[in-house]
C-alpha cells in the first residue's frame, strides 16, 4: 500500500465506503459523534473500524462479555485495508478506529489532512520475517528475493528489522522512516515491494517475507513459532490504539470502550488466544 493517494483513488474509495455505509443503515453517523463539544446520544451504537485480526477479536471479546456491564452498545466494522478506517473516521461515518500504530497515523494525517487523533494503546503485533523456503537467518544467500510493505511506516519497520538481524545496512539515523535508496549494504539481496495485506499471499514466491503481526494471523502463522526474526517488544512504538476524530475523545462511549480495552479481562483473553502473538500494551499513546 502506498499512502500517497490519488486523489481520484481516495475519492472513489471514499464515496464507495459512504454508499455501502448509508446501505447498510450505520448508526454511527455524523450526528452521534460530535467533535464541536455538542452533546453525544449515548444510547446509538458506537461503531468502530477494526482490522479482522486481532483487532475485531478483540473488540468482539469486549462486545460479547463486557461492554453490556458498562450499558455500551457496540457494532465492529471489518476492514481489510490501511486506508478507508481512517477515512471513515475523520467523515464521521465510523466512531472510531482500532488498526494502526502512531508513526503510521502521523504519516497518515499529514499526507491526507486529516485529524485522527490516539485515544488508548491496547496492544502490539510483533513485525516478522517468515520463508517458506529457509529455516533460519543464516540460511538466506545473496541473489535470493524479500518481499517488504511497501507503505512508508512499515517499510521503514521491515528495514530496520532486516538491518537488526544483520541481512542490510542501512543510512545512520534513519530510523522509521527508511526506504530501499536508504540500504548501503544490501549484501546481494533483492527486495519486492508489496502492499501490506498481500505479503503472505506472496509467501510462497519469494525467499523470505516481512509481514505485519495483524496479516500474518490471518494467514495462519504464528509469529511467536514460524517468523525467523521478530521485533523486540521493549521500547517499540508500535502499539496499536483506539483512535477518534480530534474532539471526539471525550465522547462518553469512547470513555467506556478505552476503559474496558484496558481492562485485565482483555489483558488475559490477548495472552490466552494469542500466545505471545499478539501482546496487551496498555497505556496513553507517545506524544507527537
Amino acid at each position: 500500500m502506498r499512502k500517497n493517494i490519488k486523489a481520484t483513488a481516495f475519492a472513489a474509495a471514499s464515496a464507495a465506503l459512504a454508499l455501502g455505509l448509508t446501505a447498510c443503515g450505520s448508526s454511527s453517523d455524523p450526528s452521534s459523534t460530535k467533535a464541536d463539544g455538542g452533546k453525544t446520544d449515548e444510547s446509538k451504537p458506537l461503531v468502530i473500524a477494526a482490522s479482522p485480526s486481532p483487532h475485531a477479536d478483540i473488540l468482539n471479546f469486549v462486545k460479547d462479555k463486557l461492554a453490556a456491564k458498562e450499558g455500551l452498545k457496540l457494532e465492529v466494522k471489518e476492514f481489510t485495508d490501511y486506508v478507508l478506517p481512517n477515512t471513515a473516521t475523520e467523515q464521521g461515518q465510523v466512531a472510531g478506529n482500532y488498526f494502526q500504530h502512531k508513526p503510521y497515523l502521523d504519516d497518515f494525517n499529514k499526507k491526507n489532512g486529516t485529524h485522527i487523533v490516539p485515544v488508548v494503546n491496547v496492544h502490539l503485533e510483533p513485525l516478522g520475517l517468515y520463508s517458506k523456503k529457509v529455516k533460519a537467518i543464516g540460511d538466506i544467500k545473496p541473489g535470493q528475493t524479500i518481499a517488504v510493505p511497501n507503505d512508508t511506516t512499515n517499510e521503514g519497520r521491515a528495514l530496520q528489522l532486516l538491518a537488526a538481524n544483520n541481512l542490510i545496512t542501512l543510512k545512520e539515523g534513519v530510523g522509521t522512516s527508511a526506504k530501499l535508496s536508504d540500504i548501503t549494504d544490501k549484501k546481494g539481496l533483492e527486495f519486492k515491494e508489496l502492499e501490506a495485506a498481500t505479503v503472505p499471499r506472496a509467501l510462497g514466491d519469494v525467499d523470505a517475507a516481512v509481514i505485519n503481526g495483524n496479516y500474518a494471523l490471518e494467514a495462519k502463522l504464528s509469529p511467536a513459532k514460524d517468523a525467523l526474526a521478530l521485533e523486540k517488544a521493549e521500547g517499540n512504538p508500535y502499539a496499536n490504539f483506539l483512535a477518534v476524530k480530534a474532539g471526539n475523545e471525550k465522547d462518553p462511549r469512547i470513555e467506556k470502550l478505552a476503559k474496558l480495552l484496558g481492562s485485565d479481562e482483555v489483558k488475559k483473553f490477548i495472552e490466552e488466544k494469542y500466545q505471545g502473538s499478539v501482546i496487551p500494551a496498555f497505556g496513553a499513546p507517545a506524544a507527537s
